[in-house]
């Protein structure tokens, strides 16, 4: 019997959402009891800010130009290196899937592929390795796929899947409609019962997975929570948790619509020009959205109701914690945390994600808590790293040999002086404006290239020093007394670019 592996992610959470990371609202201590006892990195970036290139960087332990999925729509190729795979085939490890996948596009009417047809035709797999896979998202209705979640919920809890927002519409004005009590978009009052609601069903299914192995069996289960991404439609019941009329404005709210021109004017164009409702960059926004016209309070009820999602998915990891114990496997689990991207969440004025190379998206939770068996100490280490190393460190943990192909590395227990950059891409021709982002942090610094396209010309940028601007309001591209610095920055970027696919890949759906 050797080290299971419980890989706990969520979707659209920022770093600062946890009390380990500086977070003073929402209430985690089991995740943060994990870090306690585990090692918490600092500084975790992505390689891609939204959500299929992240989880199919996650799976296969490469960047994104290397798999191919450089944004959403793009189902992930089935040939590439598949870390869950991997360890079924050669660590005898029993696999599953629960919660959100999306290495497959959900937007697919026709049904083309597993993630879109599996609950339709009941079946839970196997797919991509996992010998098991429940499927949800962020609804309980049907949408654009039919995911187990919203299936199971329309035949034993019917009334309830009305209570969920209609965001999976072509209808450009329900899409962004608000709710709640300031009408901020995609904020919905949602009367499910917590025990109905995907964040607890996720949970439910895990530990049934969980409670049909063999003591014997080493397992690795990823449990993919759906939330704290929008729509913001928790259940109403637990909307009490956080007063949104008691809550600060985030520190990155610049404070007034003349203030925030003025620090997005810094920036390269599409910044300002989304904020003022000029262009839109991300399917992911709703169409209708203009993030100028957000007031203060529909900020603070957003990042309210994100509160309370986070303390759910908090609450459901330590009920699943507790099955893993009661079947007496805590000593041999390694346990692993981060979430795909981060959220603005009212930083820059702004909502939702997309061509934006900011702690708010880039900047990840990543915490490892090792298996205690393993006798590995707790640490807190700042080293660089990023999703592109958690496959291998699945592969060291197993005990199994990591795929050449594979690009990461282990994840450090110790400060590794060899690690110096994490490297975030982009690349994005939404509306017809060509956005193609290389980002690298390094030595406490975030140096952006902006390609050569339609839209830029190539000489844009941006960068910043995050011991002097932790916010990221000024951007040093352009200042003279930071041009030797700039020009060493994109230079070592250039050189660490990881390769891309000969072919691009094609984009089959929107997301």
């Amino acid at each position: 019997m050797g080290r299971k592996i419980l890989f706990i992610t969520t979707d659209q959470q920022r770093y600062d959402a946890l009390g380990c990371n500086g977070g003073t609202v929402a209430r985690t201590p089991v995740i943060d009891g994990l870090a306690a006892s585990g090692i918490n990195y600092h500084r975790a970036h992505n390689q891609n800010t939204v959500c299929m290139p992240a989880r199919s960087t996650m799976l296969t332990g490469q960047y994104v130009g290397t798999h191919g999925v450089i944004t959403n729509g793009i189902p992930l190729p089935l040939d590439g290196p598949d870390v869950a795979a991997t360890l079924r085939e050669d660590g005898g490890y029993r696999t599953a899937l629960i919660g959100k996948a999306h290495f497959e596009p959900s937007s697919d009417p026709n049904a083309s592929f597993f993630e879109n047809w599996a609950a339709t035709r009941d079946t839970t797999g196997p797919h991509r390795g996992f010998e098991r896979m429940e499927l949800a998202a962020h609804t309980g209705r049907e949408g654009r796929s039919l995911y187990h979640y919203p299936k199971w919920l329309k035949e034993n809890h019917p009334d309830a899947v009305d209570g969920f927002f209609e965001y999976v519409t072509a209808d450009k004005q329900v899409s962004g409609r608000g709710g709640g009590d300031c009408g901020a978009p995609q904020v919905w009052f949602n009367p499910i019962p917590r025990e109905q609601y995907h964040t607890d069903w996720v949970a439910d299914r895990a530990i049934d997975w969980l409670d049909s192995l063999d003591t014997d069996d080493d397992w690795f289960l990823w449990l993919s929570f759906p939330d704290p991404h929008h729509p913001w439609d928790p259940p109403q019941s637990e909307l009490s948790r956080v007063n949104w009329r008691d809550l600060k404005l985030p520190a990155g709210y610049p404070g007034s619509r003349e203030k925030t021109a003025e620090i997005l004017g810094q920036k390269p164009r599409h910044w300002l020009e989304w904020y003022e409702g000029r262009g839109q960059y991300n399917f992911e926004v709703p169409p209708s959205f203009k993030p100028c016209d957000l007031t203060e309070d529909q900020i603070r009820e957003v990042n309210a109701i994100v509160h309370v999602e986070n303390e759910l998915i908090d609450e459901a990891c330590g009920r699943v914690m507790a099955s893993i114990e009661r079947r007496g496997w805590h000593d041999d689990t390694d346990v692993v945390f981060t979430t795909d991207h981060g959220e603005m969440q009212g930083d820059f004025g702004m909502l939702f994600k997309g061509p934006y190379h900011v702690d708010a998206l880039m900047r990840v939770p990543l915490i490892w808590r090792p298996a205690p068996s393993a006798g590995i100490a707790p640490a807190a280490l700042q080293d660089p790293v990023g999703h592109v190393d958690l496959a291998p460190t699945f592969c060291d943990i197993a005990g199994v040999k990591t795929p050449a192909a594979m690009q990461g590395r282990t994840l450090p227990v110790e400060p590794d002086n060899s690690r110096e950059r994490v490297i975030t891409e982009w690349d994005s021709d939404f509306g017809g404006a060509g956005i193609y982002l290389r980002s690298m942090y390094r030595d406490g610094f975030v140096c952006t290239v902006y390609e050569a396209s339609n839209f830029y010309d190539g000489t844009e940028g941006e960068l910043y020093d995050l011991a002097e601007d932790p916010l990221q309001w000024r951007n040093l591209w352009d200042d003279p007394a930071r041009q030797s610095l700039r020009d060493d920055l994109v230079a070592d970027l250039r050189d660490n670019l990881p390769p891309r696919r000969s072919e691009a890949l094609e984009q089959v759906a929107p997301v």
